[in-house]
């Protein structure tokens, strides 16, 4: 018996299983064609948990319940345990000025602790008898007091005439004081003044505000208007219909008028703030009776 002797390098590489080819007396190897990767034992399968066996009628129910998801260890603590979150307390909404920590808030308001006594004093029931030897027409109201805001009317009126022809609307609920220096200042200022600038009788005067339980605009302060003892006026109506309201009059004639009203007021009143003095009072007069030192007085 013959062999054939090959040269190992004419051979080449070969391994188990390869199939070899012979071109020209050389042998050359080809490598098998194997999967990408290696099949898995069903058995081992079955353990990594890739496939399950079929259930039987003969095999037992399983007692043994199936493991739950891992929570996200990124989420909260009471998430991960089901809880609610709980919002952070905020307390409550305080004035835009008490944000600021300089500044300090105003002491009480002395006039914040009178309450209705079981007689009306002698001062109200005088001041009763000079609002209607001016014609006006009112009547008594219930006292306002507010313990929680400091808000007080304890002998409020709700005023209906300023006087024996002049109506205000609608009713405004104003402390005495108030209702009758109002309605001297239309019968003494407002009433001829009107005539001599627009040649018309004046019919009714529109108030935006009376008696309201909130501070100042801005500040923490209680206005005027907590006590009964401030009235907005936003529009006059002429006797033939005509309506002039302030901060938006439609002839030089009208404006001369609510300009001459709201200077004249400076005096009888402690407070006159009109259009121009701020973007709140751009449509309506603000007078109000504000005790300052000296009788003095702000007008703007």
């Amino acid at each position: 018996m013959t062999l054939l002797k090959w040269p190992l390098a004419a051979i080449g590489l070969t391994f188990l299983g390869a199939a070899v080819s012979f071109e020209g007396g050389v042998a050359w190897a080809k490598s098998p064609n194997l999967p990408a990767t290696a099949p898995i034992p069903e058995s081992h399968r079955r353990d990594m948990g890739e496939i399950k066996p079929t259930p039987s009628e003969d095999d037992p129910p399983s007692s043994v319940p199936l493991p739950q998801a891992r929570p996200d260890d990124t989420l909260p603590d009471h998430q991960m345990k089901g809880e609610k979150a709980h919002k952070p307390f905020q307390g409550p909404e305080l004035p835009p000025d008490w944000k600021n920590p300089t500044v300090v808030k105003p002491p009480p308001d002395p006039r914040s602790a009178v309450v209705p006594a079981e007689v009306m004093p002698a001062e109200e029931t005088a001041c009763r008898r000079r609002l209607a030897a001016l014609g006006a027409e009112f009547e008594e109201a219930e006292a306002r007091h507010d313990t929680a805001l400091g808000c007080s009317l304890p002998y409020p009126l709700l005023l209906r005439k300023l006087g024996k022809s002049v109506e205000i609307e609608p009713d405004a609920e104003l402390n005495c004081a108030m209702a009758e220096t109002m309605s001297r200042f239309v019968k003494d200022v407002v009433v001829p003044a009107t005539k001599v600038e627009l040649g018309q009788e004046l019919k009714s005067i529109f108030q935006a505000s009376g008696y309201v339980c909130r501070p100042r605009n801005g500040s923490s302060k209680l206005s005027e208007h907590a006590f009964g003892n401030a009235v907005d006026i936003a529009a006059l109506t002429l006797a033939d219909g005509t309506v002039v309201q302030v901060g938006k009059t439609s002839s030089a004639a009208q404006a001369k008028l609510i300009e001459q009203i709201r200077k004249d007021a400076c005096g009888p009143f402690k407070t006159v703030l009109g259009p121009g003095s701020d973007a709140d009072h751009a449509l309506h007069l603000h007078l109000d009776l504000a005790p300052r030192r000296n009788g003095g007085t702000f007008c703007q």
